[in-house]
């Protein structure tokens, strides 16, 4: 089908015969349209800017740079476009339904600097939370190994074949029903505080992966699933499937039915290389989970994303979806791909609170920094949802 629109191109030219072998150095190229996943359309505060780094405070929902599903709706494309702050080097990176303080640095000089605090372990990292139930008053340590169950989807528990890795949380409030919590990373680990919480039977109050009914009656308390990794996932995935929501972990229904475990970290959009993984990051590569986040030297997919599409075929054997009648001038048909499965599915609108989670990056110190953003409104003492 896509030969038939002129889409298919080998070495610039339209492929006509799909027979045709491939011989060395020959270009082939396939024009395709992509859905983002919706974001919130709160803005990205810039908490402070200097000749070397820019702090921003992100918004929950937004990855930091293209990847996966993602590249318009980035912190790294947005602050290109409406800031002018363009060729910017990630430092640390957060998870995409993370809100919180975010660092740039505009240099690879500085970025070479703050990395090397960072394999060090020299940054502290402060975030504040809110969980299910009445947590502990007295410090909580969590020690418990952290596994990579998917990276396609975006999964993690606790596991003695983990990697070590240590979280400490205090509670500073408790409403009645939730509790805001202060946690302090000592490692990164992938969803390592979100996990620790789940594993201590206190999940954030609406994490979309970790306080699932999937779980189980015990939401994956103390570790006890009682399912393989095969059956968590396939939960997890119909759970968000029937209440129309999988774009929340990134994913779509072609991800879905595309099969196998993808290594380009397609969930959060959220792959780079460096030191040490970032504890609540959305997905690391598989060769690199150990390493920071913490610095984008790579995007995953190219920042310039300003590609016309061709004009699809006329064939009505392509018009797999919408109505073909008033072309000219309307909206729907140019938004209409006939070859895009995701164009004949029908979606709601997530909720404004449906791209909000209760984890936010409050601070983080080095050796010769330190930036604050202020408390969300939803850790504030004696908030109710």
């Amino acid at each position: 089908a896509a030969a038939r629109a002129g889409r298919l191109r080998l070495n610039e030219e339209p492929v006509r015969d799909l027979d045709i072998v491939l011989k060395n150095n020959d270009f082939l190229r396939n024009t395709v349209h992509r859905h983002e996943p919706p974001v919130t359309a709160q803005p990205i505060r810039i908490l402070a800017e200097d000749e070397e780094v820019v702090v921003v405070d992100k918004p929950s929902s937004l990855p930091v740079h293209p990847c996966g599903r993602f590249r318009h709706n980035t912190v790294i494309f947005i602050l290109g476009k409406e800031h002018g702050l363009r060729e910017l080097h990630t430092l640390h990176r957060l998870d995409r339904m993370t809100s919180g303080v975010l660092m740039f640095a505009k240099t690879a000089a500085v970025s070479k600097r703050i990395d090397e605090q960072v394999r060090q372990r020299q940054l502290e990292k402060e975030y504040v939370c809110r969980v299910v139930g009445e947590f502990p008053e007295h410090e909580v340590v969590c020690e418990e190994p952290i596994l990579v169950v998917s990276y396609k989807v975006g999964v993690c528990r606790v596991d003695p074949k983990g990697k070590p890795c240590q979280t400490l949380f205090q509670r500073l409030s408790y409403n009645g029903s939730t509790s805001v919590v202060r946690c302090l990373p000592r490692t990164g680990r992938t969803h390592q505080i979100r996990v620790h919480l789940q594993f201590l039977g206190h999940p954030i109050v609406n994490d979309p992966i970790y306080n699932m009914e999937a779980w189980g009656p015990d939401r994956g308390k103390g570790g006890k699933i009682g399912k393989t990794d095969e059956e968590l996932l396939k939960a997890l995935v119909e759970e968000h499937r029937s209440k129309q929501s999988l774009e929340v972990l990134g994913i779509g229904e072609e991800d879905l039915n595309s099969g196998g475990e993808s290594k380009d970290c397609g969930n959060s959009g959220d792959c780079a290389k460096s030191a040490e993984a970032d504890p609540i990051n959305g997905i690391s590569c598989p060769a690199e989970d150990e390493k920071d986040p913490e610095r984008n030297d790579v995007a995953a997919c190219p920042l310039n994303s300003d590609i016309n599409l061709e004009m699809l075929d006329k064939d009505k054997e392509l018009s797999l979806c919408g109505n073909q009648e008033g072309r000219t001038g309307e909206k729907g048909w140019e938004e209409k791909d006939p070859l895009c499965v995701e164009c004949r599915t029908s979606r709601r609108d997530p909720s404004p609170k449906e791209l909000v989670m209760f984890l936010h990056a409050l601070r983080y110190k080095g050796a010769d920094f330190e930036y604050c953003s202020s408390m969300p409104e939803w850790a504030m003492e004696g908030w109710e949802q």
